[in-house]
Protein backbone atom coordinates (compact mmCIF):
# COMPACT_ATOMS: atom_id res chain seq x y z
CA UNK A 1 0.00 0.00 0.00
CA UNK A 2 1.25 3.57 -0.52
CA UNK A 3 0.43 5.67 1.97
CA UNK A 4 1.49 8.76 0.49
CA UNK A 5 -1.42 9.92 -1.54
CA UNK A 6 -0.29 12.44 -3.73
CA UNK A 7 -3.14 14.88 -5.12
CA UNK A 8 -2.35 15.58 -8.83
CA UNK A 9 -3.16 19.36 -9.57
CA UNK A 10 -6.02 18.85 -11.04
CA UNK A 11 -7.85 16.74 -8.15
CA UNK A 12 -7.11 19.90 -5.48
CA UNK A 13 -9.67 21.43 -4.37
CA UNK A 14 -9.55 25.65 -4.63
CA UNK A 15 -8.16 25.95 -1.00
CA UNK A 16 -5.68 23.63 -1.47
CA UNK A 17 -4.99 24.63 -5.17
CA UNK A 18 -4.16 28.34 -3.68
CA UNK A 19 -1.64 26.49 -0.83
CA UNK A 20 -0.05 24.58 -3.39
CA UNK A 21 0.40 27.49 -5.73
CA UNK A 22 2.56 29.70 -3.33
CA UNK A 23 4.05 26.24 -2.09
CA UNK A 24 5.44 25.95 -5.74
CA UNK A 25 5.94 29.64 -5.71
CA UNK A 26 8.05 29.79 -3.25
CA UNK A 27 9.90 26.11 -2.76
CA UNK A 28 10.23 25.62 -6.56
CA UNK A 29 8.46 22.33 -5.78
CA UNK A 30 5.72 20.41 -3.22
CA UNK A 31 8.13 19.07 -0.71
CA UNK A 32 7.54 15.61 1.25
CA UNK A 33 5.92 16.80 4.00
CA UNK A 34 3.56 19.41 2.32
CA UNK A 35 2.10 16.31 0.24
CA UNK A 36 0.96 14.98 3.36
CA UNK A 37 -0.25 18.29 4.52
CA UNK A 38 -2.00 19.42 1.53
CA UNK A 39 -4.55 16.96 2.21
CA UNK A 40 -5.68 19.75 5.31
CA UNK A 41 -4.63 22.95 3.50
CA UNK A 42 -4.79 25.28 6.34
CA UNK A 43 -2.45 23.21 8.04
CA UNK A 44 -0.52 22.76 5.17
CA UNK A 45 -0.39 26.93 4.84
CA UNK A 46 0.53 27.29 8.47
CA UNK A 47 3.46 24.46 8.84
CA UNK A 48 4.58 26.73 5.25
CA UNK A 49 4.49 30.06 7.13
CA UNK A 50 6.42 28.71 10.44
CA UNK A 51 8.96 26.09 8.32
CA UNK A 52 10.04 29.37 6.62
CA UNK A 53 10.32 31.63 9.35
CA UNK A 54 12.33 29.06 11.27
CA UNK A 55 14.24 28.27 8.69
CA UNK A 56 14.96 31.89 6.94
CA UNK A 57 13.81 34.59 9.18
CA UNK A 58 14.26 33.51 13.00
CA UNK A 59 17.03 34.44 15.20
CA UNK A 60 18.91 31.21 14.88
CA UNK A 61 21.66 31.08 12.78
CA UNK A 62 21.43 28.19 10.17
CA UNK A 63 23.79 25.94 11.91
CA UNK A 64 21.63 25.79 15.20
CA UNK A 65 18.23 25.09 13.36
CA UNK A 66 20.81 21.99 11.27
CA UNK A 67 21.75 20.72 15.22
CA UNK A 68 18.35 21.35 16.21
CA UNK A 69 16.84 19.04 13.54
CA UNK A 70 19.77 16.67 13.98
CA UNK A 71 18.54 16.29 17.59
CA UNK A 72 14.80 16.01 16.86
CA UNK A 73 15.59 13.10 13.99
CA UNK A 74 17.61 11.13 16.16
CA UNK A 75 14.83 11.29 18.69
CA UNK A 76 12.14 9.95 16.64
CA UNK A 77 14.85 7.36 14.48
CA UNK A 78 13.52 9.60 11.19
CA UNK A 79 15.74 8.39 8.59
CA UNK A 80 14.46 10.27 6.09
CA UNK A 81 14.71 13.33 8.19
CA UNK A 82 17.78 12.52 9.41
CA UNK A 83 19.89 11.82 6.41
CA UNK A 84 18.56 15.16 4.73
CA UNK A 85 20.00 17.17 7.60
CA UNK A 86 23.08 15.46 7.79
CA UNK A 87 23.64 16.84 4.29
CA UNK A 88 22.33 19.91 5.15
CA UNK A 89 24.42 20.36 8.02
CA UNK A 90 27.66 19.36 6.30
CA UNK A 91 26.61 22.95 3.74
CA UNK A 92 26.47 24.67 6.83
CA UNK A 93 29.52 23.69 7.86
CA UNK A 94 28.85 21.18 11.10
CA UNK A 95 31.97 18.67 10.72
CA UNK A 96 31.34 15.23 10.46
CA UNK A 97 32.35 14.56 14.51
CA UNK A 98 30.11 17.23 15.44
CA UNK A 99 27.50 15.46 13.44
CA UNK A 100 28.18 11.86 15.26
CA UNK A 101 28.48 13.18 18.60
CA UNK A 102 24.65 14.75 17.69
CA UNK A 103 23.50 11.79 16.77
CA UNK A 104 25.10 9.88 19.56
CA UNK A 105 23.72 11.64 21.69
CA UNK A 106 26.83 12.73 23.30
CA UNK A 107 28.15 16.11 23.69
CA UNK A 108 29.17 17.64 20.41
CA UNK A 109 32.15 20.41 21.85
CA UNK A 110 30.82 23.27 20.25
CA UNK A 111 32.84 26.26 20.27
CA UNK A 112 30.39 28.56 20.29
CA UNK A 113 28.39 29.79 23.08
CA UNK A 114 25.26 30.19 21.01
CA UNK A 115 25.13 26.58 19.71
CA UNK A 116 26.27 25.32 22.59
CA UNK A 117 23.04 26.57 24.44
CA UNK A 118 20.91 25.42 21.55
CA UNK A 119 22.10 21.84 21.78
CA UNK A 120 21.97 21.93 25.23
CA UNK A 121 18.49 23.29 25.33
CA UNK A 122 17.04 20.73 22.50
CA UNK A 123 19.25 17.73 24.16
CA UNK A 124 17.97 18.35 27.18
CA UNK A 125 14.13 18.51 26.01
CA UNK A 126 14.32 15.39 23.93
CA UNK A 127 15.49 13.19 26.58
CA UNK A 128 12.65 14.18 28.67
CA UNK A 129 14.96 16.26 31.29
CA UNK A 130 13.73 18.95 33.33
CA UNK A 131 15.78 22.00 33.49
CA UNK A 132 16.51 23.99 36.77
CA UNK A 133 15.96 27.36 36.81
CA UNK A 134 19.24 27.79 36.88
CA UNK A 135 19.81 25.92 33.58
CA UNK A 136 17.10 27.62 32.47
CA UNK A 137 18.43 30.88 32.70
CA UNK A 138 21.92 30.03 31.48
CA UNK A 139 20.03 29.18 28.40
CA UNK A 140 17.59 32.47 28.06
CA UNK A 141 20.47 34.68 28.93
CA UNK A 142 22.43 33.17 25.63
CA UNK A 143 19.86 32.72 23.04
CA UNK A 144 17.17 34.55 24.25
CA UNK A 145 13.42 34.24 24.80
CA UNK A 146 13.12 34.36 20.91
CA UNK A 147 15.73 31.33 20.69
CA UNK A 148 13.95 29.49 23.43
CA UNK A 149 10.31 29.69 21.26
CA UNK A 150 11.70 28.52 18.34
CA UNK A 151 13.93 25.83 19.51
CA UNK A 152 10.54 24.76 21.22
CA UNK A 153 8.54 25.15 17.86
CA UNK A 154 11.37 24.21 15.53
CA UNK A 155 11.52 20.67 17.73
CA UNK A 156 8.02 20.31 17.45
CA UNK A 157 7.91 21.25 13.46
CA UNK A 158 10.34 18.69 13.14
CA UNK A 159 8.75 15.95 15.30
CA UNK A 160 5.34 16.56 12.44
CA UNK A 161 8.15 15.93 9.62
CA UNK A 162 9.85 13.21 11.40
CA UNK A 163 6.92 11.24 12.15
CA UNK A 164 4.84 12.23 8.83
CA UNK A 165 7.88 10.50 6.81
CA UNK A 166 7.92 7.88 8.89
CA UNK A 167 4.33 6.94 9.04
CA UNK A 168 4.04 7.83 5.27
CA UNK A 169 7.04 4.84 4.90
CA UNK A 170 8.43 7.76 2.40
CA UNK A 171 11.70 6.86 0.99
CA UNK A 172 14.76 8.00 2.48
CA UNK A 173 16.41 10.02 -0.29
CA UNK A 174 19.74 8.71 -1.57
CA UNK A 175 22.94 10.15 -1.17
CA UNK A 176 25.19 11.85 -3.68
CA UNK A 177 28.13 9.19 -4.56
Amino acid sequence: MNRLLELPPEKLTPEQTQVFNRLVAGRGRILGPYKIWIHSPVVADGMEHIGTFLNKNGSLSKREVEISILVIAQHWNADYVRQAHIREGKAQGLTQETIDAILAGRDPKLTDPHERAVHRFAAALVSGMKLSDAEFGEIEQVIGRAGVAEVLVLLGYYTSVALGMKVHEVPIPQQPA
